[in-house]
């Protein structure tokens, strides 16, 4: 796939402003009108990864950006799997995955924001955030009672707190932007008959058995609401600094190849190149090499 093909398959799921973005208008099936084999798709997927792979030798090498990629999504939507096979020929020395689950103690004592932040990858890494802040105005606007556990001061519980944080995480990922972070989210779009049909699979095959909780299904009953939410906060936090990927998640082949062309592109966006060496430098270089033999 030449880079022209790879930027036009994208752009029908980078969305760079919220004006207007509705749900409804992404197919959770779409392949862009691939239709491959298991070994194409295979095949097309190692390309993107080993493109990734070398991109980030430059990045941990000129040290200067810093990548944060966020996945969101909802249960069995393949957040796991897209972060296992996507990061597969990523030096571990340069990438962090922190996955996130619900708030402890500590955290509850501390703003939304802060166990996040104490996450953030430095210059030269790729840090991988698997559910982020936006789980505060995705769960937390589902499930308004979490909002209680969290110590706020009643008076700061207000109707306007999700418009508050969602401009408070657009806010924040501006900064970041400015500060070298380059910030890249993902949102897998999975169906609701897709997600039934995964539940079941995990539900009927012993090795995936670790994988069920009986919360996923509870937590499927407010199917509108988490995509009403998700759709709030695509809307009030894309921006062409920090845009969100709306990626088909019916096919997981597909997610994959969305997923590590996405990150490629941004990569190859930031003027990567290992260190030049100066002329003292290279003397030193040359003098190692004469006293090597």
């Amino acid at each position: 796939m030449d880079s022209k093909a790879r930027r036009k398959l994208l752009t029908q799921y980078r969305v760079e402003t919220g004006k207007g973005f509705q749900l409804k208008d992404h197919d959770p099936a779409d392949t862009a009108g691939f239709k491959v084999d298991k070994p194409t798709a295979a095949a097309l997927l190692q390309e993107g990864v080993e493109r990734l792979a070398a991109l980030q030798d430059m990045l941990y090498a000129q040290d200067r950006w810093a990548v944060l990629c966020i996945f969101q999504a909802m249960d069995a939507a393949g957040k796991d799997g897209a972060i296992k096979h996507v990061f597969s020929g990523v030096n571990p020395q340069g990438c962090h995955v922190e996955s996130f689950k619900a708030p402890g103690p500590v955290e509850k004592d501390h703003d939304f924001l802060w166990r996040h932040l104490r996450a953030l990858p430095a210059r030269g890494m790729i840090g991988i955030h698997n559910r982020s802040w936006y789980e505060e105005v995705l769960v937390a606007r589902v499930h308004p009672e979490i909002l209680e556990g969290q110590r706020l001061p009643p008076a700061l519980r207000t109707k306007r707190i999700w418009n508050e944080r969602l401009a408070d995480i657009a806010a924040v990922e501006a900064y970041l932007g400015r500060q070298g972070v380059k910030v890249v989210k993902f949102f897998l779009h999975v169906s609701k008959e897709e997600q039934r049909e995964r539940f079941l699979k995990r539900i009927e095959e012993p090795e995936k058995h670790w994988k069920f909780s009986a919360g996923d299904v509870a937590e499927r009953r407010h199917w509108n609401a988490y995509q009403d939410a998700y759709e709030k906060a695509i809307r009030a936090t894309s921006t062409a600094q920090a845009p969100w990927y709306v990626v088909p998640a019916d096919n997981k082949w597909f997610t994959r190849l969305v997923v590590a062309e996405a990150l490629a592109v941004t990569l190859e966006g930031l003027d990567l190149h290992y260190p030049k060496v100066d002329e003292a430098a290279l003397a030193r270089l040359q003098a190692a090499r004469a006293e090597l033999g």
